[in-house]
């Protein structure tokens, strides 16, 4: 911390350090100058003509410069950027009373991070944000605060009849408002001491207007709007990480990455969704084997049966199908012929005999209820109920009349 004590007109330069340095990315050197009387504070440009500027920003800031006055005050400050230009500036005393001018170094300015990592946010949540009601109706109340003029243009735009008058008067509000805010942010704190009050009934009251325009015009709805306001909020956003480094290579990388971390995600998504199909399909499965449930093997059955059936009518009505040599090889021609037709398998008369015998009330399962009861009641060892069982098999298998293979049939 140095600390310069004088009493009379002087200049003063602060001289960047051409070495950078990533831990001063986030640092700024302060300046503070006070005294008991009041003097003229003065930013000196080095650049005598604004047209040797190399950019749009520093354009305006050498006509601000041209076009600003500066005001007296007993107290002043200055933040200057670890990375920028040289920096020059006046104090010029109107008495001769002895000032002071203190220079420190900080190492993380909380401002600088703030607009890096808000930028960070704002680019990357740029699409849900712009489809939020809420931050809509925060972006009028900071657009109506910061830039006035832009804000009653965009207002007023309905009545304004052509395209052209209207985006000449955009481009003059926004000069107006660059210039304002640029006196605002260099006079701020001599605002908030001096003009308190008259600074709070300007964010009030222009705050509540804004926030019941912007809610009588309600959210954005198409999707043209949402898309131009998404582009908006991460053109903020470059802006915003520009100014929140003191490296402008850094910047310039940030902005970079960030442009390639949203132009990439669909490659990379699509990517990833191919790597998972290509691991889902290389993968071995192992074989689950699922019981069928009693009405599930009916139905199976059935429609296995009627799927059979249709292919071999198919096969039947084929060229390559020897019809002659089948018709002489069966009994009831003319049923074949029908059942190729497309008549059922099994006559009336065959599916009468099979109900009565194997359906509900028949002797066969009257019969199989019975042993079944009977080997229940039986105390026998297992050896001999097994036996039993391959005999009462055997005996059933030996039972079942030709209704069975006319069905499978």
């Amino acid at each position: 911390m140095d600390v310069i004590q004088k009493q009379d007109e002087n200049c003063y330069c602060y001289v960047q350090n051409r070495t950078m340095h990533l831990q001063y990315l986030w640092s700024t050197i302060q300046i503070k100058v006070n005294s008991r009387e009041r003097f003229r504070f003065e930013p000196i440009s080095e650049k005598n003509n604004c047209r040797n500027s190399e950019t749009v920003f520093e354009f305006v800031a050498c006509a601000v410069q041209i076009l600003w006055k500066p005001e007296t005050s007993t107290e002043t400050f200055l933040s200057i950027k670890q990375y920028g230009e040289d920096v020059c500036f006046k104090i010029q005393p109107f008495k001769i009373e002895p000032y002071v001018v203190r220079v420190k170094r900080e190492m993380l300015d909380g401002k600088l991070l703030f607009l890096f990592v808000a930028g960070i946010f704002l680019f990357h949540f740029a699409n849900s944000l712009s489809r939020s009601a809420k931050f809509f109706y925060l972006s009028g109340v900071i657009l109506g605060v910061l830039a006035l003029l832009v804000f009653v243009l965009l207002t007023l735009k309905r009545f304004i009849p052509r395209h052209s008058t209207f985006w000449i008067l955009m481009s003059g509000s926004w000069m107006v408002s660059l210039y304002f805010i640029y006196c605002f942010k260099e006079n701020i704190q001599w605002l908030w001491s001096e003009h308190k009050i008259y600074l709070l009934g300007y964010f009030l009251a222009v705050g509540i207007t804004s926030f019941a325009i912007s809610y009588q015009h309600g959210p954005l709805t198409t999707e043209l709007s949402i898309t131009l306001f998404t582009w908006t909020l991460q053109l903020t956003a470059f802006v915003l990480i520009y100014f929140g480094v003191t490296i402008p290579q850094v910047a310039y990388a940030v902005i970079a990455v960030s442009l390639c971390s949203k132009g990439l995600c669909y490659p990379l998504g699509a990517a990833c969704h191919i790597a998972r199909k290509m691991k889902h399909h290389f993968k071995s499965k192992k074989l689950v084997f699922k019981y069928l449930t009693e009405e599930e093997y009916r139905e199976q059955g059935e429609s296995e049966t009627i799927r059979a059936l249709e292919e071999l009518r198919s096969f039947c009505r084929s060229p390559d199908f020897p019809s002659w040599i089948a018709v002489s090889k069966l009994q009831a021609p003319h049923r074949f012929a029908a059942f190729v037709l497309g008549s059922p398998h099994v006559s009336a008369a065959e599916t009468k005999a099979h109900d009565e015998q194997y359906g509900i009330g028949s002797f066969f399962l009257e019969e199989q209820l019975f042993e079944a009861r009977a080997q229940f009641e039986q105390d026998e060892p297992a050896n001999s109920v097994h036996e039993e069982d391959e005999e009462n098999e055997n005996e059933m298998h030996s039972q079942i009349p030709f209704p069975y293979a006319t069905e499978l049939l």
